[in-house]
């Protein structure tokens, strides 16, 4: 597809997505008090549209992304929770998850580094526009941030219900939507350094 064509479609779901954005939530764990929600086309299509007027936030765990998947549209990647290598979690036998008491600060740098303020659009993607998305919403109401989307359906999306594939996620999200993804990881929108 042309850019030119890429560029049409995302202006005319850029329509769509600010008459039609995603409705709230059912589940109040997934809500946010700004109550801006996204599915992940109409967030490639914001992106799209207004460029480096919205900040598109990766808010995964690098490992995950390496492993999963990475869309080039992101912006930056500011995980809000990541593994602690030193840390088990006994009762579900993996490592320990633990929130980044820096997140706001690095959402805030992030926008600074881009010339851009807390007035800015925010999108913020999980792997399923749960666990990760709302709650890292949630840790930026209060600190001067105007408008923070969540990208309900995430990269991967919700996972099948019933029969052979129950349990894989390709229901919706970023990665089953026909948008740009891969494997390949840039580098620069990952700070190295983060915990």
């Amino acid at each position: 597809m042309s850019k030119g064509i890429m560029l049409l479609v995302a202006v005319s779901l850029l329509g769509t997505a600010s008459a039609h954005a995603a409705p709230e939530p059912a589940n109040p764990e997934r809500q946010t008090p700004w109550k801006l929600y996204v599915d992940s086309r109409e967030a490639f299509a914001m992106k799209q549209a207004q460029g480096n007027k919205v900040l598109l936030v990766d808010v995964r765990d690098p490992i995950e992304i390496m492993f999963t998947g990475f869309a080039p549209a992101v912006d930056v990647v500011v995980p809000f929770m990541s593994a602690n290598l030193s840390k088990w979690n006994e009762q579900r036998s993996v490592y320990q998850v633990e929130r980044d008491p820096a997140f706001a600060e690095k959402i805030a740098k992030a926008l600074t580094d881009r010339g851009l303020g807390k007035d800015t659009p925010i999108l913020l993607m999980c792997r399923s526009g749960g666990e990760r998305g709302a709650p890292s919403a949630k840790e930026l109401w209060g600190k001067g941030f105007a408008s923070v989307y969540v990208v309900v359906d995430g990269f991967e999306g919700d996972t099948i219900k019933d029969g052979p594939e129950k349990n894989w996620r390709r229901v919706d999200g970023w990665k089953n939507s026909g948008l740009p993804w891969g494997y390949t990881l840039d580098r620069a929108k990952f700070p190295m350094g983060q915990k």
